[in-house]
C-alpha cells in the first residue's frame, strides 16, 4: 500500500484505538479508586448520605462500567471492520450510482450508519435496562415502551443528523473551504440554539408528560422563592420519569419563552419540600447567572475549532479514498475526517468540563443564598447520590474527562464552607 494510503489508516485507526484505550484505562482506574474510597469512608457514607450498603454502590459501578466498556469496544470494532474492509466505501459507490444529488446521497449514507449503530447498540441497551437496572431496582419500563422509545429515538436522530450531514455535504461540494467551514460552523451552532427551543416543546413531550407544578404547599414555596431571588416564570414542570426508571434528577433547558425547569416525579416524591426548593434554586441559577449563554458560547468555540480541523482534512479525497470511497465522495471525506476530529474533542473534554464545573459550583452557592441555609441542598445531594447509587468518589483523572458536576463530597464540603462564610459575614 502506498504512503498516501497508509497515513489515513494510521491516523484514523490509531486515534480511535488510542482514545478508547485511554477511556478504558481511566474507567478501570476509577472503579479501583472508587472501591477503595467507598470502603475506607463507609462511615462518612452512612452518616452523610445514609448509605446502608456500600457494597451495592461498588457492585453497581463495576457492573455498569464493565457493560459500558464492552459496548464501546464492540461498536468500535464494528466501525473499524466496516472501514477497513471497504464496506462503507461500497455503500458510497452504490449511492453514487443512483445519480441522486450529493446531499441526498449523504443523508442515505449517514442514515444507514445510524440505523446500523442503533441495532448494534440495542442488545446493550436491553441488557442495561432489563437485567442491570432490574437487578439494582431501577427499571420501571416495559418491553413495549422500550421498543417505542428505541424506534422514536432512532427516527429523530436519523432525521436531525441526516439533515445536518446532508447540508454540510452540499456546502463542501459547492463552496471553497473557508466558506463551507464557516457555513458548517454556523449551521451546527444554529441548530444547537434551535434545539433549546424545539427540545422542550416538541421532542421531550414525545417521551414524557409534563405538568406545571400546582401543588398548594410546594407551589407556595416556589412563588416565595421566586420573590426572594427576583425571578419570574411559570416554566416549572413535573415529569413522569417513574414510567421508565426510579432514578432521581432535575434539569434546565431552553431560553426565552421556551425555558423550563424539569423536576422528575421521583425527585419530588423522595425529597422534602425545602430540599426540592434548593434543587429548584440551583437550576434557577443557570438562568439568573447567564450560564446557558456561556455554555452555548463555549460550545460554539469548540465547534469552531472542530470545523477548522475539518477544513484542513477535507479536500482532494486523500483521507477517504484509502478506505474504498469513490473519488469525489464529499460525504465520505467528511465522515472519515469526523472520525479524526471526534477523538480530539474527547481528549479536550477537561477544558470544556471546567466551564460546567464552575457553573455548578456557582449554582450551589446560589441555592445556599436563596434558601439562607446549606442543609436543604446537602440533603438533596445526599438523596440523589444514594438513590442513584452514584459513586461519590470518582478518580480525579476520570472525573476531569467525564464529569460535568463536581463530586458529591466536594459539593457538600464547599456548600457547608460557603454557608459558614456567609453566616460569619
Amino acid at each position: 500500500m502506498s504512503g498516501v494510503g497508509l497515513w489515513p489508516h494510521g491516523l484514523v485507526v490509531g486515534l480511535l484505538l488510542a482514545t478508547t484505550a485511554l477511556f478504558t484505562g481511566l474507567s478501570l482506574v476509577n472503579v479501583r479508586y472508587g472501591t477503595r474510597q467507598i470502603r475506607a469512608r463507609s462511615d462518612w457514607l452512612a452518616e452523610t448520605l445514609d448509605v446502608e450498603d456500600p457494597e451495592e454502590v461498588i457492585d453497581y459501578e463495576r457492573t455498569t462500567t464493565g457493560l459500558s466498556l464492552l459496548e464501546s469496544w464492540t461498536l468500535l470494532g464494528a466501525l473499524l471492520v466496516a472501514l477497513l474492509t471497504g464496506a462503507l466505501g461500497t455503500l458510497a459507490e452504490i449511492l453514487a450510482g443512483t445519480g441522486l444529488p450529493m446531499a441526498l446521497q449523504a443523508i442515505g449514507f449517514i442514515g444507514v450508519i445510524m440505523v446500523g449503530y442503533r441495532l448494534l447498540d440495542a442488545p446493550f441497551d436491553l441488557f442495561s435496562t432489563f437485567v442491570v437496572d432490574e437487578l439494582f431496582g431501577f427499571n420501571e419500563t416495559s418491553p413495549g415502551l422500550w421498543l417505542r422509545d428505541f424506534l422514536l429515538q432512532t427516527a429523530i436522530a436519523a432525521v436531525l443528523v441526516g439533515a445536518i450531514f446532508g447540508v454540510l455535504s452540499a456546502l463542501v461540494a459547492r463552496l471553497p473551504t473557508a466558506y463551507w467551514a464557516t457555513g458548517g460552523w454556523a449551521l451546527v451552532t444554529g441548530v444547537g440554539l434551535l434545539m433549546q427551543v424545539i427540545y422542550p416543546r416538541v421532542i421531550a413531550p414525545l417521551f414524557n408528560d409534563f405538568e406545571p407544578i400546582e401543588d398548594g404547599d410546594l407551589r407556595a414555596g416556589i412563588e416565595d422563592l421566586f420573590d426572594r431571588v427576583g425571578f419570574e416564570t411559570e416554566g416549572i414542570y413535573r415529569m413522569d420519569a417513574s414510567r421508565r426508571s426510579s432514578r432521581l434528577n432535575a434539569y434546565f433547558v431552553g431560553f426565552g419563552r421556551a425555558k423550563r425547569v424539569v423536576l422528575f416525579d421521583t425527585l419530588l416524591d423522595r425529597l422534602d419540600r425545602e430540599a426540592v426548593l434548593s434543587v429548584l434554586a440551583h437550576e434557577l441559577a443557570h438562568w439568573t447567572r447567564g450560564h446557558i449563554w456561556k455554555r452555548l458560547g463555549a460550545s460554539a468555540l469548540q465547534t469552531g475549532v472542530a470545523f477548522a480541523v475539518l477544513g484542513v482534512l477535507v479536500g482532494g479525497s486523500t483521507i477517504a479514498s484509502p478506505f474504498g470511497f469513490p473519488a469525489g465522495s464529499v460525504y465520505g471525506e467528511l465522515f472519515v475526517a469526523a472520525l479524526v476530529v471526534y477523538p480530539l474533542l474527547e481528549v479536550s473534554a477537561p477544558l470544556v468540563n471546567r466551564v460546567s464545573l464552575a457553573h455548578e459550583r456557582e449554582a450551589d452557592r446560589f441555592a445556599v443564598e436563596a434558601m439562607d441555609d446549606a442543609a436543604p441542598m446537602v440533603r438533596a445531594l445526599g438523596t440523589l447520590a444514594r438513590e442513584n447509587l452514584a459513586n461519590p468518589f470518582p478518580h480525579p483523572w476520570y472525573a476531569a474527562f467525564t464529569h460535568t458536576h463536581p463530586p458529591i463530597p466536594e459539593r457538600i464540603r464547599e456548600i457547608e464552607r460557603y454557608d459558614a462564610t456567609v453566616s460569619e459575614a
